[in-house]
């Protein structure tokens, strides 16, 4: 059995498109991210095809193929996606084996799952960290939660379950409700106080306190919806120290989410590379930033001033309040251009310095030829122009000195002409004279 299919026919594909759920990855030939992830593709598609999985795996040309690229809205590669129909879903997680097989089996299957039984709710209970389900018969809220199904699966899934299913623990003042089930208790969704349906899953599909690494700020940045948390809390761990700061910030999300659960995300990073290169600085470990993803403001906080939970609460005020660092006005993204330039250069010494001396090096040496060609070109027009119009400066003093030779040489012969004309005349002529 083929387990990957390089889309070359370009009818076929479009004749088995609508009829099969096909996961589809487009790439450039020249493209290196592309190449990185050829063999991982391969997995994808062995991987796929052993589990019985009803995804078909395929490769295009994206290149080859533009018109079908542009179709599906291809702006650079590798993109990957799944075709379902009408839809296509665009997968922008981590490109791991795991993580792009977990999209396509949940994005292949329907947009929401059914629990028939209190057993598969604990069994689907334990695999997922948070779990979106409909409790209730056929209403207009089923409706709703089946389109906002339909839109955000490509990040979480979505059940439905009768009232019963659901254990005695679990109490419900109203049915249908949309209950999700996050940090070891539940939530319930509520119109007039969460606003969307799409805002309140969107907001809730994160834990209250995560790791945090560049995807994570990704999704949170690519939201687009001012009803998510527009900060994110973050914490640099390498210390045994920030094990105490971890345990506050834990508590703070837990504890205090009805007060900051709309404003902020919580959540720590290790390291602080990626931070490093966010607010173009370099920020000592650990430490405590509010980064806005919004608008990549950040606001750091004084980690000797964090000694118990209650000065933590009193520093978590409102960012307006307190001085705003970094941006993305015109300044700060020439800054960024120059940082990452900067960035780059020196990883690449940093590595092989001399590839790096070739790299820079030999478009250097080519401009300074090119400028040098320039400078002389332009003085061997000048000599050109001067020999169309007569001379050179040289050859233009040796005319005149010649000239001046022959005015001089023509002056003595007409004296010697008129002392000529006077010797041949006669003595009578001569006295007249």
């Amino acid at each position: 059995m083929q387990i990957l299919f390089v889309l070359s026919s370009l009818f076929r594909f479009k004749d088995s498109r609508m009829e099969d759920v096909w996961l589809v990855d487009f790439y450039a030939p020249w493209c290196g991210y592309c190449k990185k992830l050829e063999p991982i593709w391969k997995e994808v598609g062995a991987e796929l095809t052993r589990s019985g999985s009803p995804v078909r795996v395929g490769k295009m040309d994206g290149t080859a193929y533009s018109g079908v690229a542009s179709e599906f809205g291809v702006r650079g590669y590798p993109t990957i996606k799944l075709l379902k129909g009408e839809l296509a879903y665009n997968y922008k997680g981590p490109r791991t084996k795991d993580d792009i097989i977990e999209f396509a089996n949940r994005v292949a299957g329907p947009a929401v799952r059914s629990l028939p039984s209190r057993q598969m709710f604990e069994h689907v209970l334990k695999r997922h960290s948070v779990l979106f389900l409909y409790v209730g018969g056929e209403s207009p809220l089923k409706e709703k939660y089946t389109e906002v199904a339909s839109e955000l699966i490509v990040y979480t899934y979505f059940f439905s379950a009768s009232e019963d299913v659901l254990p005695e623990s679990v109490t419900l003042h109203e049915l249908p409700s949309v209950v999700v089930f996050k940090d070891g208790t539940y939530f319930t969704y509520d119109e007039y106080e969460d606003g969307s349906l799409s805002s309140w899953v969107n907001r809730e599909r994160f834990q209250s306190y995560l790791p945090i690494d560049g995807f994570t700020l990704y999704e949170l940045g690519e939201t687009g919806n001012t009803a998510l948390p527009c900060s994110c809390f973050l914490l640099c761990l390498t210390t045994s120290c920030s094990f105490r700061l971890k345990g506050l910030i834990q508590r703070v999300a837990t504890e205090h989410r009805d007060q900051f659960n709309r404003d902020f995300q919580f959540g720590h990073m290790e390291g602080n590379d990626y931070i490093n290169s966010l607010i173009m600085g370099e920020v000592s470990v650990p430490s405590i930033i509010i980064l806005n993803t919004s608008n990549e403001q950040y606001f750091p906080l004084q980690r000797q001033q964090i000694h118990s939970l209650d000065s933590l609460l009193i520093r978590l005020c409102p960012c307006d309040s307190r001085q705003a660092f970094g941006g993305d006005g015109i300044f700060q993204r020439i800054k960024r251009v120059a940082y990452d330039a900067r960035s780059t250069i020196m990883s690449v010494f940093r590595s092989s310095p001399l590839l790096g001396c070739f790299l820079f090096g030999l478009p250097l040496g080519v401009i300074s030829l090119m400028c040098y060609g320039i400078c002389t070109a332009e003085s061997d027009d000048d000599t050109e122009l001067m020999k169309r119009d007569g001379f050179t400066d040289e050859e233009e003093e040796e005319g005149e000195e010649e000239e001046q030779q022959r005015l001089t040489a023509g002056a003595e012969g007409e004296e010697e002409e008129d002392a000529e004309k006077i010797e041949q005349k006669s003595p009578t002529e001569k006295k007249v004279d």
